[in-house]
């Protein structure tokens, strides 16, 4: 029998064909493929594929596999994923001939993607690439592939609009390859080629309507009772030509849908009835939601006739958390749906209006959380080389703030900026917390050369002190006390963040480096990192642990990272309580701060006041949004205001997860599961109780086995129970400041509270 070639290799000789139609038009190409050998005698059979845009395959008439939105989003100038499909039992039911065909839209490749008007393409014209291969029982193998040679044609879909951030336009009286369109082929680089090995996004789950009504306007509004990333599918009888209207918001204002932060994106898909029984599903977008306004609806609309689908990346879910206090276990329930919701194919900030893009700061402070809740290895990896692929080819020489990065393909002034603290940042802390929570050499060695790209970058910007003291930062952003229209302009020095950014990158770089074996790099940023902390302790450093920067990101960061000296650390650390406690316990950081002011309160004798901070529903804080009402995690602190009004800004999301970081220190702390060694080859057992939570349960399913912890606080008691897969040893501390050694199996302890 042949030796089975790639799926790359299979495409080799394979054209990428389209056909001529209008921009928002969805195409059909269809081919038929006799076989060459009778259908019983198929012993296996597989599409390769990918496509300019987003596509849909089937064969003789079932689709190849329930993935939707495929190839999904990359850096297409220089990679392209592959997806593979075992289509035996498919060739097999079609007799003599498969029957292939494949419904083609704009996607990303042709989307008019950005904002304030960047509407960026990759191309203008959309494609497809595949092959048929199909072995048989006696050995011979048939391969077809796309050519644009006549066997394939191709045909006006009813989905005649189709964009990501718009919405869909679904005709129903086009009757199916009634106009046919002339086929051609598209230009593509078959080096961009590669296996995708992420998990495809899929329908991952399906909502019913928790109220239908009638808005103040009239219009009918309806209610999923969840915010999440997908469309609706509606099921409608009613006269031909009759439209309906399904427009998209994540909230409410006035009564009304909130369609304000939606900015440019319209977020509206159009249904046009056949006359008889539709089924509308607008496959070919996706939008951020929880609410739909429905107009043109004929009769009532009950709750059978509309479902929300909600998509995403398919990842294994790992993390599970619970505990006595119901709003922590709504926080969490909201980050773990904004990291669902924002991760379509790649990691993006929102999935409602005009950006949904791959901002790298974000992912920099969330990933230790992304990472304990689901499986991550694969879907940041495969991100992870698309923004080393970015970095090596933007012109300023720097990491891009977004990746995939269309914004260089702009006028706009973020194309300007240069490289920047904690975005940059993404470099070190996403390939670093791949390697604690998974422990891959393979894949931290291929993710090292990110960490080069960003830390020579900052090199050339640091002045002769040492210090990172030009060019813009954004700081602590989203800081609560910074105006609406100006996020970057919060309480702690930008430089001083940067400076301790710095800092810890360096620091993960010479770990990663001694990791690896790499001497001389590792020599080269271990002196980074003495240079860097140097330069901090000079510059911001002041007497008896104070920071010139009296704010609560700074010492956050500073105690986190590890920039005082050992008789520092307790006076720097009560100063950090001091400020929270002035605060009244609402939270006083934005992105930079946000992960780790709990962190660096309960690692220093401030587990009550962690506890406060974390409990507080006035805002700013993390419970507000759950005491409004929320189902994701917001953007900003007061995305939606106390009177119910939504945030004045122009950028204003209800479904970005940055803020939801904390959560990694709820499954480490509250949770009590950390590893003590890379991949959990050695966990750590430590739950740290607090006023406000009675009882917590936790459990991760790592690459080593299932982690497990239960404990409670009754009558001046602490009780624990901990699994820990069998080959795996743990440390687990109590909160008396025992210390045990255990190895695998279940364990139970107990001391005062």
């Amino acid at each position: 029998m042949t030796d089975k070639v790639s799926a790359v290799e299979l495409l080799e000789g394979a054209q990428m064909i389209g056909a001529e139609a209008a921009r928002g038009q969805a195409i059909e190409l269809t081919c038929d493929v006799e076989l060459e050998g009778p259908a019983t005698g198929v012993a296996s059979a597989r599409l390769v594929a990918t496509a300019h845009g987003i596509y849909e395959a089937r064969i003789n008439g079932c689709p190849v596999s329930d993935a939707v939105l495929s190839p999904g989003w990359t850096a297409y100038e220089w990679r392209l994923p592959v997806q593979e499909c075992d289509v035996t039992e498919l060739v097999r039911a079609g007799g003599r001939a498969a029957q292939i065909s494949v419904v083609l839209g704009n996607g990303w490749w042709r989307g008019a993607l950005g904002f304030d008007r960047m509407k960026i393409d990759y191309g203008e014209d959309i494609g497809f690439v595949g092959a048929l291969e199909i072995v048989y029982a006696d050995g011979s193998r048939q391969v077809a592939r796309t050519a644009a040679d006549g066997s394939t044609k191709a045909y006006a879909t009813p989905a005649v609009e189709n964009s990501l951030y718009n919405g869909e336009t679904i005709d129903a009286r086009i009757a199916p390859r009634s106009e046919q369109l002339t086929v051609r082929e598209v230009a593509l680089d078959h080096s961009t080629l590669y296996v995708q090995a992420m998990p495809p996004v899929r329908r991952v789950e399906t909502l019913r309507p928790v109220r239908i009504w009638t808005s103040p306007s009239g219009k009918t509004l309806v209610d999923f009772g969840q915010n999440i990333a997908g469309w609706t599918r509606v099921h409608v009888s009613g006269p031909a030509g009759a439209e309906v209207v399904v427009r998209h918001a994540e909230v409410l204002e006035n009564d009304e849908l909130g369609v304000r932060p939606l900015r440019e994106a319209k977020a509206t898909d159009t249904f046009i009835l056949s006359g008889g029984d539709d089924v509308f599903e607008p496959t070919m977008t996706f939008h951020g939601f929880r609410y739909a306004e429905v107009t043109g609806w004929p009769g009532e609309l009950n709750a059978d006739a509309i479902e929300g689908i909600a998509v995403s990346s398919d990842l294994a879910r790992t993390g599970w958390f619970t505990c006595s206090n119901d709003d922590v276990n709504k926080l969490v329930s909201n980050t773990l749906w904004s990291q669902r919701d924002n991760f379509v194919s790649i990691p993006t900030d929102c999935p409602q209006r005009d950006e949904r893009m791959g901002w790298t700061g974000d992912i920099a402070v969330f990933a230790p959380t992304a990472a304990f809740q689901y499986d991550c290895a694969a879907f940041l990896g495969d991100w992870m080389q698309t923004l080393m692929a970015e970095t090596a080819h933007n012109e300023l020489g720097c990491v891009p703030l977004v990746a995939p990065d269309v914004v260089k393909y702009s006028d706009h002034f973020w194309k300007t900026v240069g490289e920047l603290a904690l975005w940059g940042d993404a470099c070190c802390w996403v390939p670093w917390t791949l390697w604690q929570a998974y422990g891959d050499v393979d894949a931290l060695a291929a993710q090292y050369p990110a960490m080069g790209m960003h830390l020579r970058a900052v090199e050339e910007r640091l002045s002769p002190s040492g210090l990172w003291d030009t060019g813009m930062q954004l700081g602590d952003w989203l800081d609560p006390a910074a105006p609406p229209e100006a996020p970057m302009d919060g309480k702690t020095d930008k430089y001083l963040i940067a400076q301790a950014c710095l800092c810890r990158s360096s620091w993960i770089a010479a770990e990663a480096a001694h990791i690896l074996g790499k001497t001389d790099d590792e020599a080269h940023w271990r002196e980074l990192v003495d240079r860097s902390r140097a330069a901090f302790r000079e510059a911001y450093v002041r007497d008896g642990g104070r920071l010139a920067s009296d704010a609560v990101a700074a010492y956050a960061l500073a105690l986190h990272v590890g920039l005082f000296e050992p008789d520092e650390v307790q006076p720097a650390a009560d100063r950090l309580a001091e400020l929270v406690r002035e605060s009244g316990y609402t939270v006083s950081t934005g992105f930079a701060g946000t992960p780790y002011v709990t962190w660096a309160l309960s690692e220093n004798g401030h587990v009550e006041e962690a506890y406060r901070l974390l409990l507080e529903d006035e805002c700013p804080s993390w419970l507000y949004p759950v005491r409004m009402g929320a189902t994701t995690t917001w953007e900003r602190w007061d995305s939606m205001l106390p009177d119910g009004s939504i945030n004045p800004g122009d950028m204003t999301s209800f479904n970005h997860y940055a803020l939801g970081a904390v959560c990694d220190w709820i499954y480490q702390v509250i949770g009590g599961i950390s590893a003590a060694e890379p991949g959990y080859a050695r966990v750590r057992i430590a739950p740290r109780p607090g006023e406000g939570i009675t009882w917590a349960r936790c459990a991760y399913e790592s690459v080593q086995g299932r982690i497990e912890v239960f404990w409670r606080c009754e009558n001046g008691r602490f009780d624990l129970e901990c699994t820990v897969p069998e080959g795996v040893s743990a440390d687990v501390e109590l909160p008396d400041g025992t210390v045990c050694a255990i190895a695998g199996g279940t364990h139970r302890f107990g001391c005062a509270a």
